[in-house]
């Protein structure tokens, strides 16, 4: 007998017969002889429609009070699930995040989880249940309930599988797996059979949408298997897990990109220590992450400095370097929101040369700008226009030639 997580997302429960569905999955894994823990999106669209209410009602809601209205979607689907589950013979019990409890800090909309207690869980997985937790949401010491962000529901089922031990994650979702880039934009993707949880790391990170880092970051560090797969076919799947010697010969295993990107631009900053602090702190402080940031060489000891954020943080971003500016004796502050961030991500690259120039001549052949460039052992990132996003991300497949690749 073995011990499996469960967590499927939001289009996976987007309806009654669609939970039916999941019902099915689950009983399964029950009669394979596994104690189950499912984790649960709320439905399809249903956040995005309780963030609407939220909007319409305040033009700057109160976060706790934000984060206690956009959690209740969960609470919908964890009991439908349980009722089906019980109508279908097999006991089964739901709980909320404060419940089981999943504890975290209070930083509302974003909150971290600290821990996760098991105890109940453990003692209904004794008593034969199947146990339903709510995705997305927690609880912070004053047992107000918080919210882990968006696609918060895999951060929830990778902590409960490591606090649990589980024997594997698995993530069911409206994709077959992890492909080398996204289909919906090139029809040559390829599935991956496995990936190892720093690709999927940077993969996630440079936009793609299969599973949030966090949960990625999660499963490294306590080392739990994740397997990816739709919740609508038994066929496919991609497993994370840590690296090995076949995943090295990949020099390059997939390309992503990520529209949900602003360029902050700091106009003639004086060019001294202690400036660029002055200018990223107040950003930490309200919990805006910084992507790429990029320094001008220096003239006249005055430089540009640009960064990018999420475009949903833009605002409060914009609003912060201004007034940062305005301390530090900067010029202006200016704002692109027309662009796209490209990234390249391979375990191979470490021993490989050439992966760099080999993305920079592509990327010029067709005419394409590159505006600010990050890298690390594994990704190069480059940041775009956005009206070139497919056409980078299908030259940069076939120049890699990702598509003829066998796992």
């Amino acid at each position: 007998m073995g011990l499996v997580v469960q967590k499927y997302g939001g289009t996976s429960v987007a309806n009654l017969e669609k939970i039916k569905n999941v019902a099915r999955k689950v009983i399964r894994a029950k009669e394979e002889g596994n104690d189950v823990v499912v984790v649960l999106s709320a439905m399809a669209g249903e956040t995005d429609r309780l963030i609407g209410l939220a909007f319409q009602a305040a033009e700057d809601p109160d976060r706790r009070e934000y984060d206690a209205l956009i959690s209740t979607g969960e609470q919908v689907t964890v009991s439908l699930l349980a009722i089906v589950l019980n109508g279908m013979g097999y006991r089964a019990r739901s709980f909320l995040g404060y419940q089981v409890k999943v504890h975290t800090d209070q930083a509302y909309t974003k909150a971290r989880i600290l821990k996760v207690d098991t105890r109940v869980i453990r003692e209904e997985l004794k008593k034969g249940s199947i146990v339903v937790v709510a995705g997305f949401q927690g609880v912070d010491m004053e047992n107000n309930i918080t919210t882990l962000g968006r696609g918060g529901s895999d951060t929830s089922a990778v902590a409960l599988a490591a606090a649990l031990r589980a024997d594997v994650c698995e993530i069911y979702t409206d994709v077959d797996g992890v492909y080398t880039t996204d289909p919906n934009v090139y029809d040559k993707a390829r599935r991956l059979k496995r990936i190892s949880y720093d690709e999927m790391l940077e993969m996630a990170r440079a936009g793609a949408k299969v599973l949030q880092p966090r949960s990625v970051e999660m499963a490294k560090k306590y080392e739990v298997p994740v397997y990816v797969k739709s919740s609508f076919t038994d066929e496919g799947g991609t497993l994370v897990t840590k690296e090995d010697k076949e995943m090295e010969r990949e020099v390059v295993s997939g390309v992503t990109y990520d529209r949900d990107q602003a360029k902050i631009t700091v106009v003639h900053v004086p060019d001294r220590p202690g400036i660029a602090a002055r200018l990223f702190t107040p950003l930490a402080e309200h919990n805006i992450p910084v992507d790429m940031i990029i320094q001008n060489a220096s003239m006249d000891n005055y430089t540009d400095l640009s960064f990018t954020v999420s475009r949903k943080d833009v605002k409060e971003a914009y609003r912060l370097a201004q007034e940062a500016a305005k301390d530090v004796g900067a010029t202006s502050v200016e704002v692109d929101e027309n662009v796209a961030k490209i990234s390249i991500i391979g375990v191979g690259m470490i021993s490989h040369a050439g992966v760099a120039a080999k993305m920079f001549t592509t990327l010029a052949k067709e005419g394409i700008n590159i505006m600010m460039i990050s890298t690390s052992e594994i990704k190069i990132s480059c940041v775009v226009q956005a009206k070139y996003t497919e056409l980078a991300v299908m030259v940069l497949h076939d120049a890699f030639e990702l598509d003829k690749r066998e796992d």
